[in-house]
């Protein structure tokens, strides 16, 4: 298996790669990217952990909706003007209240 390096927010990781794969590893590491920074840059969440799995809640989310709907894929992080979308502080709330307790995810 092929290994190829890539960064997601500005740290590096070295992933495996299935052979005729790299094109769209590298475009799922593109979406991760984005989504974690769009996070990250809207300012309300700085905990790279909390950031990841917003992020993935948010690509999952995406990715129902897509399959729900036939459309293609858009990350849903922030709404047409660009701004950060109602959801991102929603979930931000629901994860303040489920590790409120010992403020660990796992």
């Amino acid at each position: 298996m092929k290994q190829i390096e890539v960064q997601i927010m500005g740290q590096s990781y070295l992933l495996g790669c299935p052979e005729g794969g790299e094109s769209r590893l590298r475009d799922a590491v593109g979406k991760v990217d984005e989504a974690m920074c769009r996070i990250r840059d809207a300012g309300k969440v700085k905990a790279r952990d909390r950031i990841a799995v917003l992020a993935a809640l948010n690509l999952a989310f995406d990715l129902g909706e897509r399959a729900a709907t036939g459309a293609s894929f858009a990350p849903a992080a922030a709404n047409e003007s660009g701004a950060p979308d109602e959801r991102i502080s929603q979930l931000v709330e629901r994860l303040d209240q489920a590790l409120a307790g010992d403020g660990r995810l796992l």
